[in-house]
């Protein structure tokens, strides 16, 4: 009975997470993506028409099971009728049905994969994206050099506008993947891949790598915000300009904590003397919505609790402890949320 009983408890925790799974989150079902729909619209024709050859064939199968036979053979004089109905079966389901079936799989293939290849009008903007262990980093290109910025582990894209992502990665095998707007693509080192997003919907959207990159590969995610064009080239805007300066002796402290404590040797903040490069770029750090790539949200709390100690929240992270005193924790968390 307790055997029975922990199946069953099994059984409902599993229906319970499948069906948690279906509301929010990252789902290919919501199809907010131009290019996700057609992908989503391609998967669910397949999965009709998989799922009709299966019913036909097991339906043939129980009636050739229970079916009646009747004697035949020349002496009943009805093997040619019983022969002429094998041919047409053969001819009807055999040949007709699955090539009709087939090809138009085949067109409604290479008709998606043609609508998803390119967008029908020009990009409203160009990101490299580079995968790391693990966290991401966009760098927003421009014709005019001083115009091209980068952020970290968020992307924007303005609504009913494409913009092109070209895909790499720094380390090992990454895949980017946000289900609600389009298809997975792997990052292999060495090579750049590419595809664009265009959201049909504003939204904040969520990015995955989806292939296994290490021990934090479940915390490797990006933050995919779909806006207005009026405000996507805002927020552009804004992410050009540089770090604002400290605006009170506070702030001013916690600026110079961050430079004088290892964090300079690390991380970037524009237009001051913070030029590292192996950590995200926080030049505006206080306006993205979530905190290590996805670890917690971005609060001056949880900013704090990721200081003191990211390897506790994120085990594996290049981060390491600072065991700061009190006042100058506080007086670097009150900088860094000046970085909007």
């Amino acid at each position: 009975m307790a055997r029975a009983d922990a199946v069953s408890l099994s059984l409902v925790g599993a229906g319970l997470a499948i069906l948690s799974g279906c509301e929010g989150g990252a789902s290919t079902l919501t199809n907010s993506g131009v290019s996700g729909t057609r992908e989503t619209l391609l998967g669910a024709f397949l999965l009709i028409v998989a799922a009709a050859v299966v019913v036909v064939i097991g339906a043939l199968v129980l009636i050739a099971a229970f079916r009646h036979r009747e004697p035949h053979g020349v002496e009943a004089g009805i093997e040619p009728t019983r022969a002429a109905v094998d041919r047409r079966w053969i001819l009807i389901g055999g040949i007709l049905i699955p090539v009709a079936v087939l090809a138009t799989a085949y067109v409604f293939t290479v008709g998606t994969l043609d609508a998803v290849a390119s967008p029908g009008h020009p990009y409203a903007a160009s990101v490299t994206l580079t995968g790391h262990q693990w966290w991401w980093e966009a760098v927003y290109q421009d014709s005019e050099p001083a115009h091209s910025f980068t952020a970290a582990n968020e992307v924007h894209l303005p609504v009913g506008e494409p913009v092109y992502f070209g895909v790499q990665t720094a380390d090992v095998i990454h895949s980017f993947w946000v289900p609600e707007l389009a298809g997975k693509i792997e990052l292999i080192p060495g090579r750049q891949n590419s595809l664009w997003l265009e959201a049909r919907v504003p939204g904040v959207f969520v990015g995955l790598c989806s292939q296994y990159c290490g021990t934090q590969h479940a915390h490797m995610r990006i933050t995919v915000v779909a806006e207005s064009p009026d405000a996507f080239h805002g927020w552009l805007a804004r992410q050009r300009e540089s770090a604002p300066a400290p605006a009170d002796s506070t702030q001013a402290a916690g600026q110079q904590v961050f430079l004088t404590r290892g964090c300079a040797s690390c991380h970037t903040i524009r237009g001051t003397g913070a030029g590292g490069a192996m950590g995200p770029d926080l030049t505006h750090l206080a306006s993205r919505h979530m905190l290590g790539a996805g670890a917690m949200p971005n609060t001056p709390p949880n900013l704090m609790a990721w200081i003191q100690d990211a390897q506790g929240i994120k085990p594996g992270s290049d981060m390491p402890r600072m065991d700061l005193p009190p006042r100058e924790l506080e007086a670097l968390v009150a900088y860094l949320e000046t970085l909007r």
